[in-house]
């Protein structure tokens, strides 16, 4: 049976494991100046060396060497039987299949026995932190006060489940994920060891895959070289089921031009060509915060192809970082979001919707409506004779009469009313005329329906109090009176409504009235007569 990849390339010195120099020197020089610890607590993510650095200081503490500074020498029968699993004195247990109270007091019981071969017997035991609270008390007497010859290894990929009472009994080394350009190197030195055929785009997608775990990496290119062909980019997407960077580039592009249609489409290409949906949405995150390491000023963190930095610089110009933020959380819950089971895609559509449903730049604190009397004082009128509008559309009923614009659409309505049929008409150029002049107004009215003129007043309805806040401003309501007046030639007021929720008034209903009072103190509207 052949040796997989990773156990094949397990580093057998210290200088060869990758990315961890910070605790590697330290064990080196605990085992030079004869300083090694009664027990070590090894966490990091999975697949960074720390098995592998545990079985290292193992083979260090019983070399045979007479040179401290040179161990493990990988040479003598003591370093050879580790590295050939026939080391007597080195234990390894997995707490996952040992977890209870009696596995320990086994354990406890045995290690008052001597070293059948080194000097030090060796407990690795790996996955700790699935030992049972019994487990962990009836262990903490013999982490605290070993016997000379023991030494306990503990090795988690979860270090915030460890009781405090065991991390304060041994010595903490944190192993941190491998750097991508690390990862990629090493597997390109494996393939040239092992004749294995592969464009190096293929092997940073691997990389990336691996999510900074180098024993992942190497599987994954260990599956991709059992397919006998060369390892190309379109068989790594292939087989581990990622889009291309392309797919992730016009997404993120659809969000940008607010065209929904043609980012669900990028979407369900990816999907059907073979990607797995959360991988997707792991992909567009990491190009997100590419993006956003780009706009912080840390560009130089970002390991793309110039191709591909070229867009992102792009995007990062186009896209406010608080726009870029909430995206990453978005895609980010549809990454880890488990519901969609039944709908594979169900969570990157609802993350692009999201999107795509109102601009972040225009999440920003409401401005307060003018109350009715404050409406009834620019009129010099009674509180309740006007319909409550906002102060800049009542002052622009003092407003001098502006000259109305040539043209077609320009042309003023006969009888000097406008109708709702009317507006309606051209409501998408007047749409067109508002992005012209601010595109977040202009997503804003979008989102929002037109319900009717009355009195002259155009009413547009928003579903929500959110929406509703947001566009309920002096400056939004002048440039839709404006871009009303561009295209069709009339001057109409504009004034904005709550319809669609429980609280909701009806269109007739006058928002300064009775029944709009009692509707905010908690009533409910059950018959219209």
């Amino acid at each position: 049976m052949t040796q997989a990849l990773y156990r094949k390339w397990r580093p057998l010195l210290w200088d060869e494991v990758i990315s961890q120099e910070h605790i590697i020197q330290t064990l080196k020089n605990a085992v030079a100046s004869d300083r090694v610890a009664h027990a070590y607590l090894f966490s990091g993510p999975r697949g960074t060396g720390k098995t592998t650095a545990a079985r290292l200081l193992a083979k260090a503490v019983n070399c045979l060497n007479p040179d401290p500074t040179r161990r493990p020498c990988n040479e003598c029968s003591y370093c050879l039987g580790v590295n050939e699993n026939r080391f007597m004195d080195l234990i390894e247990i997995d707490a996952a299949s040992n977890t209870s109270v009696e596995d320990v007091r086994d354990l406890r019981d045995k290690i008052n026995f001597a070293p059948s071969q080194g000097k030090y017997k060796i407990y690795i035991i790996d996955e700790v932190h699935m030992l049972s609270n019994a487990a962990f008390n009836a262990l903490l007497k013999t982490l605290e006060e070993p016997p000379p010859h023991a030494i306990f290894i503990l090795a988690t990929t979860e270090i915030h489940k460890i009781p405090a009472t065991v991390l304060s009994r041994c010595q903490r080394h944190e192993f941190r994920r491998v750097p991508l350009g690390e990862i990629t190197r090493h597997l390109s030195d494996i393939c040239k060891s092992e004749h294995i055929e592969a464009d190096p785009e293929a092997l940073n997608t691997i990389a990336r895959q691996s999510s900074g775990g180098m024993r992942d990496a190497i599987s994954l290119l260990d599956q991709l070289a059992s397919t006998g062909n060369k390892i190309t980019i379109d068989l790594a997407q292939t087989v581990l089921g990622t889009a291309t960077s392309q797919s992730v580039l016009a997404l993120i592009q659809s969000i940008v031009d607010h065209q929904p249609g043609s980012g669900l489409d990028e979407i369900h290409r990816a999907l059907d060509g073979g990607a797995d949906a959360r991988a997707l949405a792991r992909q567009i995150v990491e190009y997100l915060r590419n993006i956003m390491l780009i706009q912080m000023g840390n560009g130089e963190q970002v390991e793309v192809p110039n191709d591909v930095r070229a867009q992102m610089m792009k995007h990062a110009t186009a896209l406010p970082t608080v726009d870029v933020l909430r995206m990453m959380r978005a895609f980010n819950g549809a990454a880890t979001d488990q519901r969609g089971g039944w709908a594979p895609s169900l969570g990157l559509e609802l993350a692009f919707a999201e999107m795509l449903e109102l601009p972040a730049q225009l999440e920003t604190a409401p401005v307060s409506r003018p109350t009715a009397r404050q409406v009834a004082e620019v009129h010099h009128e009674p509180a309740r004779s006007q319909p409550a509008v906002s102060q800049h559309t009542a002052t622009a009923q003092h407003a001098p009469a502006q000259q109305t614009p040539t043209g077609t659409a320009g042309q003023k309505p006969s009888g000097g009313t406008v109708t709702l049929e009317q507006v309606s008409k051209v409501w998408k150029q007047i749409s067109l005329a508002i992005k012209g002049k601010d595109p977040q107004v202009a997503a804003l009215v979008n989102s929002g329906r037109l319900l009717e003129i009355r009195e002259g007043v155009l009413i547009i309805a928003f579903a929500s109090d959110i929406l509703h806040g947001r566009f309920d401003r002096p400056e939004s309501i002048d440039i839709t009176r404006k871009a009303i007046l561009e295209v069709l030639g009339a001057d109409v007021l504009v004034q904005t409504v709550v319809a669609g929720n429980k609280n909701s008034l009806p269109a007739h209903v006058r928002p300064d009235g009775m029944v709009a009072a009692a509707s905010q103190l908690g009533g409910e509207i059950v018959d219209v007569q």
